[in-house]
């Protein structure tokens, strides 16, 4: 199905088809046509398998033939990531740390395509970044050759809590059951994609067919293409507070100062009315969740507080870079804000102004300005 949304996006198949070819590995062929899936038009891409196709492989195998292939280094690392989750997720499932899963049917030749196809067509569409909306879950059981299965399937559930992707149920609800997503699509997402709905500007749709026919949905993947527009989101992020009554401005200050050098993001105070009338401050700090654990120990350790507030936190973050520019007061490091790709703004550096407005016997009001005005018309667009 995502090599039919890319298909029916605009990809060629001919082309996804001479990509496979740098493979060096036969046994299949690949065909797409149109088809309808409930009320829903798209295409729905074929591989079909013949005897030296279903020849078992393991994963590693898959990647000496990527590694050793001429396709595009960008694509042969990304293929191979998809792959490696993939393992992982297997060996998690069948409990083979350190050796080879038994692969069944993801050892056949078209989970080589299904990877290799995907990062090949979303290149030749020129795509940069992956999202993806939650992904259903599905419900009852599936047979396989390991048995029969309970959906997700255990390698699908592991890649998706692997990527802590978010889950909701099938579209048919309680009346529909099935596989929705299968362990190579779910490496394929969860390897290439992150989990959020960007702002765009939209330029094209495909949907690709899935082989099963509902009467509860329509069975297509849909593939949105164009432009993000506007920030970019950032996850990953902590916000940590706590109330203080019983702490000096030094002390606290202190505080601010460590939390900035193991990594924190940002640091502020606000004035607060705490119980029996006293008057308080709330600490906030901004961290990695990676530093979550080092910040909370160090605000306990380094405060009075018996408790500390944690919540994860998105947000939108501007693009930025530093650069220096010559003016005539001396090069100065500037950084420049970008929206959309563009340059909106620029903001002098306090240390490097405040050096030169001591040097030059300057105030550093006519040092910011001047250093403004000349960064902004070498930098920004008019």
């Amino acid at each position: 199905m995502i090599l039919g949304a890319i298909v029916d996006a605009g990809a060629s198949i001919s082309e996804i088809g001479r990509a496979l070819g740098k493979l060096k590995v036969g046994g299949f062929s690949l065909g797409a046509e149109p088809g309808r899936r409930g009320g829903v038009d798209g295409t729905r891409v074929k591989v079909e398998l013949d005897e030296e196709g279903r020849r078992p492989r393991r994963f590693d195998d898959f990647i000496r033939i990527i590694e050793a292939s001429d396709l595009p280094a960008k694509l042969v690392d990304s293929a191979c990531a998809i792959l490696r989750r993939l393992k992982e997720a297997e060996s998690q499932v069948h409990r083979t740390s350190g050796g080879e899963p038994e692969l069944h049917e993801l050892g056949e030749v078209d989970t080589l395509v299904d990877v290799v196809g995907s990062v090949a067509g979303l290149d030749l569409l020129g795509v940069e970044q992956v999202y993806s909306s939650a992904l259903p879950s599905g419900s009852g059981v599936v047979r396989s050759r390991h048995g029969i299965l309970p959906v997700p399937a255990p390698a699908t559930a592991a890649l998706l809590a692997m990527a802590g992707a978010p889950v909701v149920p099938a579209p048919g609800g309680a009346l529909e059951t099935g596989e929705m997503v299968t362990p190579t699509g779910a490496a394929i997402l969860t390897t290439l994609a992150t989990f959020h709905q960007p702002a765009m500007k939209l330029e094209r749709v495909g949907y690709g067919l899935g082989s099963r026919e509902s009467e509860s949905y329509p069975n297509a993947l849909g593939l949105w293409l164009g432009e993000e527009v506007g920030a970019a989101y950032a996850t990953g992020l902590a916000v940590i507070e706590t109330n203080i009554d019983d702490m000096s401005a030094e002390l606290l200050g202190y505080v601010q100062e460590r939390l900035f050098q193991i990594g924190a993001r940002d640091v502020w105070f606000t004035p607060i009315q705490m119980k029996k009338n006293r008057p308080g401050t709330m600490m906030s700090a901004i961290v990695p969740s990676t530093l979550e654990g080092e910040a909370i120990e160090l605000v306990l350790r380094e405060t009075t507080t018996l408790g500390v507030r944690v919540r994860p936190l998105a947000r939108y973050e501007a693009e930025r870079e530093a650069v220096e520019v010559d003016t005539s007061i001396g090069t100065v490091p500037v950084k420049v804000k970008r929206l959309g790709g563009k340059n909106v703004s620029v903001s002098p550096e306090y240390d490097a102004c405040r050096t030169i407005a001591q040097e030059q016997g300057l105030t550093l009001q006519e040092v910011y300005r001047r250093v403004q005005r000349e960064a902004e018309e070498a930098l920004l667009e008019r």
